[in-house]
């Protein structure tokens, strides 16, 4: 694999802390809509540019789920959008209403996964921090972001390969805030050494 050939695409440059010379890199900005605007415009109109083998998201999620721990660098090649909840009109949790060609849950296409975990991602335009036990069982995935879902949609659209690697930084609870603050920089390290160490 061809490191020319990848792009690595992050929400904010404070997640890689400048470590990523030499690599092609996009910062989106934070949430769903700055993460589709990004790609998109990186891709130019109408998909005319490009260049790519295969997009990387790089950034930091929190969970509560058992299996993914703080400190944890999680594979996510599973996409769902968990704040899309259009259920007052019969459409599932998640599912974009009137959207019959995309799947609620997008898969990666990605061959390239070193750690082989396949987290579940839940992408939305919140912060989850120490929520109601009552919302917490409403929510889905493994891990959950701001972005990754918005960027694996862009991919799926355009047929490109697609995989996310994310940083636990917290647990998603009423901590969250300040772990996020605390851990943020750390996972770029994990990311280098069992990543990009892998792609020539």
């Amino acid at each position: 694999m061809n490191k020319d050939n990848i792009l690595i695409v992050c929400a904010l440059e404070i997640e890689t802390q400048d470590k990523l010379d030499g690599w092609d890199v996009l910062y989106t900005g934070v949430g769903k809509v700055n993460a589709t605007l990004g790609l998109t415009q990186k891709f130019g109109k109408y998909g005319s540019h490009i260049p790519y083998n295969l997009i990387i998201n790089y950034g930091t999620a929190g969970s509560h789920h058992w299996k993914y721990g703080q400190g944890e660098l999680v594979d996510c090649t599973r996409f769902i959008q968990r704040d899309m909840d259009v259920t007052g009109l019969g459409f599932k949790l998640a599912q974009t209403p009137f959207e019959e060609d995309i799947p609620i849950i997008l898969q990666s296409e990605s061959e390239f996964n070193p750690i082989g975990k396949k987290a579940l991602c839940g992408s939305g335009d919140n912060f989850m921090k120490g929520l109601p036990y009552a919302w917490y069982k409403k929510q889905i995935g493994d891990v959950v972001d701001m972005e990754a879902y918005a960027l694996a949609k862009v991919c799926h659209i355009y047929n490109i390969p697609f995989i996310s690697f994310k940083y636990i930084t917290d647990g998603a609870d009423g901590n969250a805030g300040d772990d996020w603050e605390k851990n943020v920089s750390k996972g770029i390290v994990k990311f280098k050494e069992k990543i990009l160490s892998l792609v020539k």
